[in-house]
């Protein structure tokens, strides 16, 4: 079996996260996220609109993500590659160069992200009153 892990913070999910966890599973036999917990995303100066629970939650319910675990730390990713026997890494082309010290471990893809779409962009307009397309 092949495990393939990515890491996120998943909030206000929308396509462009659908695409890449599509993308990433289509890499493997099980794809394993690591969420940002709430507490994490506090050190990262980041508010998400959905709790870790709730967030976790969404993530569980997609076909493509087979285990959702938290992420606490930037230093974990080491030990949850190890544990969890990743095979394979995935991030968004954005993080290009920023987790090859993991190419020790398993191999490292960074996936093009979907254009046109980002969670600060949907957030945006959210809060601007608009209510979809």
């Amino acid at each position: 079996m092949k495990r393939v892990i990515t890491y996120g913070t998943f909030d206000v999910l929308h396509f462009g996260h659908i695409n890449l966890l599509k993308r990433a599973k289509a890499l493997g036999d099980y794809l394993i996220v690591a969420l940002s917990s709430d507490e994490f995303n506090l050190i990262k100066n980041k508010k998400s609109y959905y709790t870790y629970e709730q967030r976790k939650s969404i993530l569980e319910a997609c076909r493509y993500v087979d285990l959702v675990i938290p992420e606490n730390n930037w230093e974990q990713k080491i030990d949850d590659v190890k544990k969890y026997q990743a095979d394979v890494f995935v991030m968004g082309d954005d993080w290009k160069g920023k987790f090859d010290f993991l190419k020790d471990y398993c191999e490292v893809i960074y996936l093009p992200r979907t254009p046109e779409v980002s969670s600060t962009q949907t957030r945006s307009y959210l809060k601007s009153g608009n209510e979809g397309i």
